[in-house]
């Protein structure tokens, strides 16, 4: 008797825990129904275009014959020397290159951070404030980038000024793109406008979350204001200086679109950079191989990852 009624208890308490993992295996089911196609959309153009462009990489290939020519890592040895041709323009590219990832995450970081501390102690008018130091980010365009070069024209606004202020020796009659001793400076004046306001609302949040009883006891300790800066309040923006340095750094390996809109890196190449020389060689080359721009592709990335992973690391030994 005590056994069949065991059976029983049992029979009535698997029956609703049945139902609930059928409930659930219903709701994981319905959950990757709403997720697959999103899943989908990423394989095809995440994972597969990794893919297939990691494996062009080893290839020659112009884009329209049937079939590649696998080449292995003779691609990669091409641009860093084998072929001389073509490993003098992008070690001309990687000099540029290196110039613009040097000056552009300082002057950013540091234009940032002033526009940021003087705006984080304006009282009245700061949303309309930090509205005004945003725009230059929101409006980057082609528009913008081409109302960059007529101000550098050589009957532009800029020799204008110059001209007006008695500064004469400072104009340039072939225009500031057009000289290859001022274009890549010209450009880099741009890029940073483009990319300071980021920087500035980036510094701006990290700012307003410090709490004022930190920077009121260095106060009371008597630090000065640019002992506080430098002592309290930067210590804690780490992070947030991380930040913007990956950001610029990203910026300038593969934001190729203002070099390619103001001077398509000209003149003489003193503007050419490793993004727009990957994007030559993919279309604009008359000897167009997308092997070559896939492993420049890949050089650039592996490049942009290890500066990220030393970035992470001299912040956390900081900590």
């Amino acid at each position: 008797m005590s056994g069949s009624r065991s059976l029983l208890t049992s029979a009535g308490t698997s029956a609703p825990r049945r139902r609930a993992s059928s409930r659930r295996l219903g709701g994981r089911f319905t959950g990757l129904l709403f997720v697959a196609p999103a899943a989908a959309l990423f394989a095809v153009f995440g994972v597969y275009t990794i893919v297939y462009g990691f494996l062009l990489s080893f290839a020659r290939w112009n884009g329209f014959s049937p079939n590649w020519t696998w080449t292995g890592i003779q691609n990669y040895l091409d641009l860093l020397g084998a072929n001389p041709p073509l490993a003098s323009s992008v070690r001309v590219a990687a000099q540029n290159t290196l110039v613009v990832m040097i000056v552009l995450p300082i002057a950013v970081s540091a234009i940032g951070l002033v526009l940021a501390v003087m705006l984080n102690s304006v009282r009245r008018f700061r949303a309309l404030l930090r509205t005004v130091y945003f725009l230059p980010y929101v409006t980057t365009g082609i528009a913008v980038f081409y109302a960059w070069r007529f101000v550098y024209e050589p009957n532009g606004s800029l020799n204008a000024i110059l001209s007006a202020l008695g500064l004469t020796s400072l104009v340039q009659r072939e225009g500031f793109l057009g000289n290859p001793f001022t274009s890549l400076a010209a450009v880099l004046f741009v890029l940073i406008w483009a990319n300071v306001p980021i920087a500035m609302l980036l510094y701006l949040t990290g700012l307003q979350t410090i709490p004022e009883s930190v920077v009121e006891a260095a106060r009371v300790d008597g630090a000065s204001s640019v002992r506080t800066l430098r002592s309290v309040i930067l210590p804690l923006l780490n992070p947030i200086t991380a930040l913007v340095v990956i950001i610029q750094l990203r910026e300038a390996l593969q934001n190729f679109q203002v070099f390619l809109l103001m001077t398509n890196g000209g003149p003489v190449d003193s503007t050419q950079v490793l993004g727009l020389r990957t994007y030559q060689l993919a279309f604009l080359d008359r000897t167009t191989d997308l092997g070559y721009a896939s492993a420049l592709g890949w050089m650039l990335a592996a490049v942009a990852i290890i500066l990220a992973i030393v970035n992470l690391r001299i912040l956390r030994s900081r900590q």
